[in-house]
């Protein structure tokens, strides 16, 4: 089966929440994979660290919540405002965060939670909204 073909039966099969939730799930498992030895790096080796796959992830998570953005920007969205406010909070601290992880200043831990904390908010699992950790 071809690559368009796979990917129409997905739109076909899935909601838009369904898809959001499978990337957000699958990103954090991604960032999760890396965090342990990133995250326990000192400062002067995470940069090497970024040379490999780890820094593709990042940026795979950066365009997600960029496109996650962008979506609750659209003036046809239709979304409760307050609720599309906080996913463009939210995406801005990502961005922010993401910088900080490529500077070798800010841990993935925070990243790979966001994601995990949203994916759960899709399934409709709540849990207590907490604030975002401040960027080093």
């Amino acid at each position: 089966m071809s690559v368009a073909a796979y990917k129409r039966i997905i739109e076909e099969t899935e909601s838009p929440r369904q898809i959001e939730r499978r990337l957000l799930a699958r990103l954090a498992g991604q960032l999760e994979q890396h965090q342990h030895y990133f995250d326990a790096a000192p400062q002067d080796q995470r940069l090497g660290l970024l040379a490999g796959e780890l820094s593709d992830v990042l940026w795979q998570n950066e365009r997600l919540w960029q496109a996650l953005m962008f979506d609750v920007a659209d003036s046809g969205n239709s979304l409760p405002a307050p609720v599309r406010a906080a996913i463009l909070s939210i995406g801005n601290w990502v961005e922010r965060h993401t910088m900080a992880v490529l500077g070798g200043k800010a841990n993935i831990a925070p990243l790979s939670n966001v994601n995990r904390s949203i994916e759960r908010g899709l399934a409709g699992q709540v849990e207590p909204v907490r604030a975002a950790p401040e960027v080093a």
